[in-house]
């Protein structure tokens, strides 16, 4: 039972990592051609139900963010606060 519970864990953070990732990337994109944008608390939840590290790779990858406070610390912390919640669900 416990691994079928890793199993759909991991892959919810899958998904929700590429999701994290494309809609930096997206929205990124939108900024460029002045399009309709993904508000920022919109960004800040998709990291914080689970998509921190994606969400904090298309802030590298596209470059998107990068110099807005909110995102340069919230986003690392989202990471941070997945990884520590992945050891912790693997070894308890």
């Amino acid at each position: 039972m416990k691994e079928i519970i890793l199993s759909l864990v991991a892959s919810y953070l899958f998904v929700m990592n590429g999701v994290g990732l494309v809609t930096m990337g997206i929205d990124k994109y939108r900024a460029i051609k002045k399009g309709w944008r993904i508000s920022e608390r919109t960004l800040l939840l998709i990291a914080f139900m689970g998509g921190g590290t994606g969400s904090f790779l298309g802030m590298i990858l596209f470059s998107h963010k990068t110099k807005h406070p909110k995102f340069f610390i919230l986003l690392p912390l989202s990471a941070i606060l997945s990884i520590i919640l992945i050891y912790y669900g693997m070894n308890h």
